[in-house]
């Protein structure tokens, strides 16, 4: 028999960093996971998802609704604003920092918004095996690492092999939702998201316009601020693809 992995297939996007969390992030998870957090049985790695998990969303969330997931969602802002929002439907947030999980969780809890669920996991394998097959109506993914040395590059999230996973997650005719502030990280989205026969632009001209569901965040002014200029896409699900 083969011997069994001790280690991921594919490099992942992220570097895991054991920061401390402050008492109230501790209190968070202590106090708030049982509501937000949801459980996910792992492989072989604590961020990872075990191929045979299956996340059921009318039970997560109690009912059968539109399900919009962002993948990482560092301290949450974006996402406990949508879900305050709009709370006719169901938010996802997926994230490897368990203090930008906790503040995610205290800033929910404090906003009343019972519409969202956090995820614990590497975003890949969340959208491979983990979501049902059509699940999303929308997967956003704002502003993830650029890994901006060209030795790290192929760590970036949205590369060769990235769309048909993303598709599988989302239904027909639902939406990819991409922005970053690194110009040759866009420029790289765009062709591997053009290139793919499971997503169709929606949108004119070179860059989509800024999505007003996206709330201002720190991040994004200390973007701005640097010169950088942020830039956005916006992709359909091909129906059958």
């Amino acid at each position: 028999m083969p011997e069994p992995r001790t280690f991921r297939d594919e490099p992942v996007s992220f570097v895991r960093r054991s920061g401390r969390m402050s008492e109230a992030q501790e209190r968070a998870f202590a106090e708030l996971a049982p509501r937000y957090l949801l459980d996910v049985p792992r492989d072989v790695a604590h961020t990872s998802v075990h191929p045979d998990a299956r996340l059921d969303p009318a039970s997560a969330y109690g009912r059968t609704a539109r399900l919009i997931v962002e993948i990482g969602s560092g301290q949450g802002h974006a996402i406990v604003s949508a879900a305050s929002a709009r709370p006719e439907d169901d938010f996802l947030a997926v994230e490897v920092f368990r203090a930008g999980l906790a503040r995610t969780m205290l800033d929910a809890d404090k906003a009343g918004a019972r519409n969202l669920r956090l995820i614990e996991a590497n975003a890949p394998e969340v959208l491979s095996t983990f979501l049902p097959e059509s699940a999303a109506s929308e997967v956003w993914i704002f502003f993830p690492d650029p890994w901006h040395k060209k030795r790290h590059t192929k760590r970036r999230l949205v590369r060769t092999g990235f769309p048909a996973t993303a598709a599988r997650a989302i239904a027909d005719d639902g939406v990819l939702r991409l922005a970053t502030d690194w110009e040759d990280y866009a420029v790289q989205m765009r062709e591997v998201l053009d290139a793919s026969p499971q997503f169709e632009r929606a949108f004119d001209g070179d860059w989509a316009e800024r999505f007003e569901g996206r709330v201002m965040t720190a991040f994004e002014r200390k973007g701005i601020a640097k010169g950088r200029e942020i830039r956005d896409l916006t992709y359909r699900k091909v129906r059958g693809a």
